[in-house]
């Protein structure tokens, strides 16, 4: 398991897996090859259904155009057997001979793999000895510590110092989504909405003016990121508005210092890391339980830590959070992250609060663990046909554009 860094990465919208990871790859391919006259990308799958709501071929363009002509192919039909978000990218020389060939897999969260258990030789090497939360959990009885404890003993000597940025980027997340108004971006006309429900539960008695909060905060983040602004995964694009939502009201409401904040990302980083680990964080190939049902399992479980949970308490919110979030389908409109992701993120955030409440008035005794609810994420997900995973087939793409 790498460092919750993998997690946490910071960059523009609107999707983790169809934006940044390509781009990534774009980048990768181009210092390979520099000398190239001309490039060919080929997306396969679900990165071709819906690649241009995705703005994919520009996060692709933008890197290899300035370097030479470049071509997208798409292919929506072929779904490699890895993963659906596949990529052939080519480099050719003037003559018109192949250079080079590469097939990448964009896997989620930004993070890409060659197709085998490695990775790829340009990912980070593995940083934690244990990748099981029950395993975690005995740990920590076993030292007395807790689980950001566990991060700051395995994970790189930098990590605090990266989450504070990442704390800072999520900040700014949320002021820019409050400023900023309008139409976002694409052939939905869906106007922002965070700016209107801040300034609407200012004027509301105060347990709805706080429920008002958490959805404007994680309807600021949402719309930054589906109008291409500067997000942190968490863990991806499409489910980034949850935890900055959870952690910038409990700061702003309760006083957090910056220094809890930071142990309860790091906390948070880990729930998703052993989800990624173990099962994973793509819409694609889970559907959207996978993304806002793991962002709302890190912030029901950063904000548990914040009240002082214990760690069975905290690895059961970390549980609900997930497991009520079981079988959730990924069928964004037009292919684009706005509807149904941008609401999503903002009921999943008041659920984790709910969450945090529900779980603090237990003993943190449970029937069902965190890790079996992994595994039954990921058990469901294979079962999820693929219209309901990310292509834009079927459910609410499919209701919405036919009527």
């Amino acid at each position: 398991m790498k460092s919750i860094k993998e997690i946490y990465r910071i960059g523009n919208g609107p999707s983790s897996s169809h934006t940044m990871g390509p781009r990534r790859a774009a980048e990768i391919f181009s210092e390979r090859n520099p000398s190239a006259t001309r490039y060919e990308v080929t997306l396969y799958g679900s990165l071709a259904a819906t690649g241009k709501g995705h703005l994919t071929d520009l996060a692709i363009l933008d890197v290899l155009s300035r370097i030479a002509p470049t071509e997208i192919i798409w292919k929506p039909e072929v779904v490699p057997s890895f993963h659906t978000n596949g990529m052939d990218f080519k480099a050719f020389n003037a003559m018109g001979n192949e250079l080079a060939a590469w097939r990448v897999y964009s896997v989620g969260g930004g993070a890409l793999s060659d197709g085998t258990t490695s990775g790829g030789e340009w990912q980070p090497a593995d940083l934690y000895p244990l990748t099981r939360m029950t395993d975690i959990i005995h740990w920590c009885s076993q030292t007395g510590k807790s689980y950001w404890e566990y991060v700051n003993e395995y994970d790189e000597s930098d990590v605090w110092d990266y989450l504070a940025t990442v704390w800072d980027v999520m900040k700014e997340a949320v002021h820019n989504g409050l400023e900023n108004e309008g139409v976002l971006p694409g052939p939905l006309h869906l106007r922002r909405k965070a700016a209107s429900y801040y300034y609407r539960s200012s004027g509301s008695k105060p347990n709805l003016q706080s429920r008002g909060l958490i959805f404007a905060y994680a309807l600021a983040v949402s719309e930054e990121n589906a109008g291409g602004g500067r997000i942190v995964t968490a863990p991806t694009c499409g489910s980034c508005g949850v935890l900055p939502a959870v952690l910038y009201h409990l700061s702003k409401t309760r006083e957090f210092s910056d220094t809890r904040i930071l142990r309860a990302l790091a906390t948070a980083g880990l729930v998703g890391n052993i989800v990624k680990e173990n099962a994973s964080i793509s819409g694609a190939e889970v559907g959207c339980q996978g993304e806002v049902g793991v962002a709302c399992a890190m912030a029901a479980a950063a904000a548990n830590q914040l009240f002082g949970g214990s760690t069975t308490q905290i690895e059961y919110a970390a549980e609900m959070g997930l497991e009520h979030h079981l079988g959730m389908t990924c069928d964004p409109v037009c292919g684009m992250v706005q509807i149904p992701c941008i609401e999503r993120n903002a009921y999943a955030a008041a659920r984790a609060l709910d969450i945090n409440i529900y779980s603090t008035f237990s003993d943190g005794r449970h029937r069902v663990s965190f890790d079996h609810v992994v595994e039954v994420m990921k058990q469901t997900g294979h079962d999820l046909p693929s219209v309901y995973k990310e292509t834009s087939e079927g459910g609410l793409a499919k209701v919405v554009i036919d009527d």
